[in-house]
C-alpha cells in the first residue's frame, strides 16, 4: 500500500508538472492555457517552545489539470 501510494504521488505531481510546462510552451498559440489559479495553504502553530509556519501553493491552469489527468490515468493503468 505504501509503495503504490508514494508511486500514486510521484506521477501526480509529474502530471501537474508536465502540464505546465506544455501550458507554457502552447501559450503563446493558444492562450486559454495560460490562465491560472493560484491555490494556497498555510497551516501555521505556536505551542510556546515550538512555531512553524508551512506555506503550499499550487499553481492551476487548464494544461496542468489535464498533465493531472493524464498521470491519474497512467496509474491506473499501470495498477
Amino acid at each position: 500500500m505504501g509503495k503504490e501510494t508514494l508511486t500514486l504521488v510521484f506521477l501526480l505531481v509529474s502530471g501537474l508538472l508536465f502540464g505546465s510546462i506544455v501550458g507554457e510552451i502552447l501559450g503563446p498559440w493558444v492562450p486559454f492555457l495560460t490562465k491560472s489559479k493560484m491555490i494556497t495553504w498555510s497551516p501555521a502553530a505556536d505551542l510556546e517552545i515550538l512555531k512553524y509556519d508551512l506555506n503550499f501553493q499550487v499553481k492551476l491552469n487548464l494544461a496542468s489539470i489535464g498533465g493531472l489527468a493524464l498521470a491519474f490515468w497512467i496509474h491506473r493503468r499501470i495498477k
